[in-house]
Parts: structure tokens; C-alpha cells; sequence
């Protein structure tokens, strides 16, 4: 779909959390820059997502306004949180799949 955008967020820096990947899909969705937003919580970024309040009202407010937020399950598995993510509302997934389609279509891939 050419206005589906998927986030690859593996950057576990709050500021780049908060700054970037919230601001961006949060807006984006608001401001209808794209029909579809999806954000990938992938490696560290799980942890900080498990343990940061400010992160998880981001997480909140970003699914409130449309935004799809999902997490790899093996990262989450690993670091022990898939309980924790999946409890914010927050879709846990194998996403080496779905990831490897998007890349083989073309989709529209932010990698932060």
C-alpha cells in the first residue's frame, strides 16, 4: 500500500523515542499524512517501552489516535516483557516475516 508506512524503532534513546518516533507517527495520523502507521518495537527498544512511564502514555496516546503499535516477540521473549507490552495494548509478533515482505514490496520503511 503506498500510503502504509511502517516504523522500525530499534533506538532505545528516550528523547529519540519521545522526539521522533511518537511525535512523527502520532502526527502523522493526526494530520492524516498517512492512511496507515505502524510502529515496530524491535531489540532494546522493548525494554525501555517495559520500563519507562513517559514512554508508555506515548505508546497510549499513539494507539488512541490509530497508530498500530507492535513489538518482535523474540526480542520482547528474551528481554522478558512481552507480558508487560502486551498488557499497554501493544501487539507482540514474529516480525522477521512481515518485516522481510515490506522490504520485498517496497512499502514505505522509517528506520530510526
Amino acid at each position: 500500500m503506498d500510503d502504509a508506512l511502517h516504523i522500525l524503532w530499534t533506538n532505545a534513546d528516550p528523547i529519540t523515542a519521545e522526539k521522533m518516533v511518537m511525535m512523527y507517527a502520532i502526527n502523522g495520523k493526526l494530520n492524516r499524512w498517512w492512511k496507515e502507521i505502524t510502529i515496530v518495537i524491535w531489540g532494546a527498544t522493548a525494554q525501555l517501552v517495559a520500563e519507562s512511564a513517559a514512554i508508555q502514555e506515548k505508546v497510549k496516546q499513539a494507539l488512541y489516535v490509530g497508530v498500530r503499535v507492535s513489538a518482535c516477540k523474540a526480542c520482547s521473549d528474551q528481554l522478558g516483557v512481552s507480558d508487560r507490552l502486551a498488557a499497554l495494548g501493544v501487539e507482540v509478533k514474529y516480525w522477521g516475516e512481515p518485516l522481510t515482505e515490506v522490504l520485498k514490496e517496497n512499502g514505505k520503511l522509517l528506520t530510526v
